[in-house]
């Protein structure tokens, strides 16, 4: 087993969240790569006032911009979790999360939660990857277990 140290780096989009509660918007140990919860702001407003794919598509892009900074894309994600305030909403944001994961297919986690941060978000993603996992992806059979 290697046990040599792993190098800490850290990601910020420069919000004054960050400091004021202590996280980084992403960061990477080794390989790997933890994205904090993500919502739709942009420039300090958020996108898609009362539009759930539209701030879906906005977190996306936050999401691929953090990944980039730490040298990974959408495509190395391995998890990713979704909170949503409507589960209503949730076929709406499933539309935009196939978009960007349909061929990768990660491990998902999508939930209803009573708030965000800010009444006005309906969708909060954060993410996991893996640098270089983007490789052509090998299906396991598929299981006859009910679920």
């Amino acid at each position: 087993m290697d046990s040599a140290p792993r190098r800490r780096s850290r990601v910020s989009s420069g919000t004054p969240w960050e400091a004021a509660v202590g996280y980084s918007r992403a960061v990477r140990v080794g390989d790997a790569i933890y994205v904090s919860g993500t919502t739709a702001m942009r420039d300090g407003t958020l996108i898609g006032h009362g539009e759930p794919a539209i701030q879906t598509r906005q977190i996306l892009a936050n999401l691929a911009w953090a990944l980039d900074q730490a040298g990974a894309s959408l495509a190395d994600i391995v998890r990713y979790r979704v909170y949503v305030t409507d589960i209503e909403i949730w076929p709406q944001v499933a539309d935009e999360l196939v978009k960007a994961f349909g061929n990768i297919r990660p491990a998902n986690t999508l939930v209803a939660v009573s708030a965000l941060v800010d009444p006005a978000m309906l969708v909060e993603i954060e993410a996991d990857a893996i640098v270089g996992s983007a490789a052509p992806v090998s299906e396991q059979p598929t299981a006859t277990q009910p679920l």
